[in-house]
């Protein structure tokens, strides 16, 4: 089963060319994640679609719809999005997901070429949570250089969170210190 989610993870990354405007790998401690943004940062919105291999047989994933546009912070060119990502998430003993509501910023250093921050946070209240998942909150941040016109490595922390439903506790599902490498096309 492992080998099969693998494989296609592999065949999706291998396929996205076709159809993608960039594809972006990370790995935690416990974690594996590919997502596929379908659009440039030039469109006016973006669609991405992603999925998180968690240590322990559980499986994450995620689709993303946001407005996107270019603005600025301070002086520092900024893309930035609002949206809603929906994560589902599946493992032996329970599963569940949610909509979240939230967006996006990557911010451009202009005084060191290739080097960017990015920063996204999604939030889903309990009445737009299913299954097992009472609340869920989405965290990423993450800080970006470009070595290529088309490539990117960055480093960062990922965070995501579900209070379990009729219960006092809440899961982890992934969370850790990232790194990755991003492919433009």
């Amino acid at each position: 089963m492992k080998a099969s989610r693998i494989s296609l993870m592999i065949l999706s990354l291998a396929a996205a060319p076709a159809f993608a405007g960039d594809v972006d790998l990370s790995l935690t401690n416990d974690s594996v994640k590919g997502q596929v943004n379908f659009f440039n940062t030039n469109n006016d919105v973006q669609l991405g679609a992603g999925y998180t291999y968690h240590e322990g047989g559980r499986d994450i994933f995620n689709a993303d719809f946001h407005a996107q546009g270019r603005t600025a912070i301070g002086n520092l060119p900024t893309t930035a999005g609002i949206g809603m990502r929906g994560i589902f998430w599946d493992q032996n003993r329970a599963d569940g997901g949610a909509l979240g509501l939230g967006g996006f910023a990557t911010v451009n250093i202009p005084n060191v070429p290739g080097l960017s921050f990015t920063g996204g946070l999604h939030y889903a209240p309990s009445i737009l949570s299913f299954g097992d998942s009472d609340d869920m909150t989405s965290l990423e941040l993450r800080g970006s250089y470009r070595v290529i016109r088309n490539a990117e490595l960055f480093a960062g922390y990922r965070y995501l969170n579900t209070d379990i439903e009729n219960s006092s506790r809440d899961v982890n599902l992934d969370e850790g210190v990232m790194a990755g490498m991003k492919i433009f096309f």
